[in-house]
């Protein structure tokens, strides 16, 4: 499993935090970092995912902090909050990948949606999932069926 390392300071901007808050967490040893052979400090995704599922409230960046926030409350129960890794656009949708955990959410949406939502690398954002059907699938039992037969 390739662990993926960030800067301290995207680390902070990630948290909502500012730069030098979160360089002293790292010097009280609050935060575990990875030193580069330069000495400087790396963070995993892990420890911010940690830190995040500490919060009671997370705090918001400073771009959302400017707008208001629409979402007042959702009757759907299956949210998942997550960082936002990627977002393609091409013609009228955008393919948004968020970071939820160790796990990984693709979600297919329009390009008018993506816009207005500002989605950015590195934003915080919620998935809800609305479905009718859930699917459930287990390695091996195919093959094990396969070979009663």
């Amino acid at each position: 499993m390739v662990v993926a390392l960030i800067t301290p300071r995207e680390a902070a901007g990630r948290l909502g935090v500012s730069y030098p808050t979160f360089k002293q967490w790292i010097y009280k040893g609050s935060v575990r970092t990875t030193r580069t052979a330069g000495g400087h400090h790396r963070v995993p995704d892990s420890e911010i995912d940690r830190l995040m599922a500490g919060r009671q409230t997370p705090r918001r960046d400073r771009r959302a902090a400017k707008r208001e926030d629409v979402i007042v409350a959702l009757s759907g129960r299956n949210q998942l909050r997550g960082i936002v890794e990627e977002v393609r656009v091409e013609g009228l949708l955008a393919q948004v990948r968020l970071r939820i955990g160790d796990q990984t959410l693709t979600a297919v949406v329009t390009r008018d949606a993506a816009d207005e939502l500002r989605l950015r690398r590195g934003d915080e954002a919620l998935a809800v999932i609305k479905a009718t059907e859930v699917m459930v699938g287990k390695a091996g039992v195919a093959s094990a069926q396969r070979a009663r037969r």
